[in-house]
Parts: C-alpha cells; sequence; structure tokens
C-alpha cells in the first residue's frame, strides 16, 4: 500500500485494530519515513483509468452517513487529465442529487475502478471541484454518450491504490464475450451444414437402396 493511501486511511482506531489483530508491524513500513508516493497517475494507472466504463464512488452526507453510488459511462467516459486530476462529463440522472449535495459539504470522495475480467481494481482517493453547465462538460463528453451533461467533475487525486485481488469474481461484458460468441456460433453453423449434408447423403443412399 503506497503511503499516500495509508497515510489517509490508517487512523488512530485503524492502527489500534491493526495491533489487537497482529498486522500492525506488516503495515508500519507504509506510514513511518520514507517518500511520498502513490499519489500520481502513472501508464498503468492512466491505462486502467481510460478503460473503464464505470466506477463506484463514496461521499458522506451531513448526518454522517456515507453514501455509495455507480457512475458509469461509454469506455473511455473517465479521462485523465494530468499526474494528479482526472474528470468526467457529470451526466443527468434521477435529479435525486445525493452526491452532489454531499460533495458541497464535504468535498472528500473514495472511488473503486473495476477490472472483473481480470481481476484488478483501483482505489482512489480525491476532492472534488465541479463546473455547472454542459459547456463546462463539453470538453469531456464521450463518444457515444446518449445523456446530458449537468456539469464537469473534476477530481483532484490525493492518494490511490492498486487493491488486492483475492475475492474478485471475475465477470464478463457482452463486449469481452463477442469473440468467442462468435467463434461458438461459426462452429455451430459448420456443424448444422455439416450434419444437413450427412442427412442429405444418407436420403440419397437410402433412395439407391
Amino acid at each position: 500500500m503506497p503511503r499516500a493511501f495509508s497515510e489517509r486511511t490508517f487512523t488512530p482506531a485503524v492502527r489500534a485494530h491493526q495491533e489487537r489483530m497482529g498486522s500492525a508491524r506488516t503495515y508500519a513500513k507504509f506510514i513511518e519515513g520514507g517518500p511520498q508516493q502513490g499519489h500520481l497517475i502513472g501508464d498503468a494507472e492512466k491505462a486502467f483509468v481510460e478503460a473503464r466504463d464505470g466506477f463506484y464512488q463514496a461521499t458522506v452526507s451531513e448526518t454522517g452517513w456515507p453514501y455509495v453510488q455507480f457512475r458509469g459511462g461509454p469506455e473511455g467516459f473517465l479521462k485523465v487529465l494530468g499526474p494528479t486530476t482526472i474528470g468526467y462529463a457529470d451526466f443527468s440522472g434521477n435529479r435525486q442529487y445525493i452526491s452532489r449535495g454531499n460533495l458541497d459539504g464535504n468535498n472528500r470522495i473514495a472511488m473503486i475502478l473495476m477490472d472483473y475480467a481480470i481481476k484488478r481494481r483501483l482505489k482512489i482517493l480525491g476532492r472534488v471541484e465541479f463546473t455547472e453547465g454542459a459547456a463546462a462538460a463539453a470538453s469531456l463528453f464521450p463518444d457515444g454518450a446518449d445523456a446530458t451533461a449537468e456539469r464537469a467533475a473534476i477530481i483532484h487525486i490525493e492518494a490511490l491504490d492498486w487493491n488486492c485481488p483475492s475475492h474478485i469474481t471475475p465477470r464478463f461484458t457482452e463486449a469481452q464475450l463477442q469473440p468467442q460468441l462468435q467463434r461458438i456460433g461459426a462452429e455451430m453453423e459448420q456443424l448444422r451444414a455439416e450434419n444437413a449434408a450427412l442427412k442429405q447423403a444418407l436420403a440419397q443412399q437410402g433412395n439407391t437402396d
């Protein structure tokens, strides 16, 4: 776990529980000394972020309750704008504005980006800045989107971490399965043709007996 992430998540209560469970020494190296790390988007993170078609985000309300929401769009709708900045066009939804309102009071956000097929996930902590209006979101609007953009959402990253792949159940999108489905379909068509030819040959043989 990078230092930037552990500094923000290993609170005194977390450290106390690590002590009780015997894992504090293992994680001490991530918070004691060493250079700052784990807050910059490298080539691997950029490729991963821009290949996503959705992510989970968590905000916190004025009542202290966390609120988790899924944000989706065409592949690539989440864009890397710099080494510590990502952004997306915030589409119009059901107009409850729970996440949007939460971020007015507390601009911190936690994100989890998933690739179920290869069992990878990237966790991001950042602060959100909004610019209202469709015009502001024009440069972030992805190709193929059919929704209305209400604002530009810019996330200033403070920490990120590649999470352990254990216990991630592999899942595949229709697009990911399409090459295999096409191959199976072609094989089925070939088998149907061979079956029809065999039936015809048997029928002809029966006629000549």
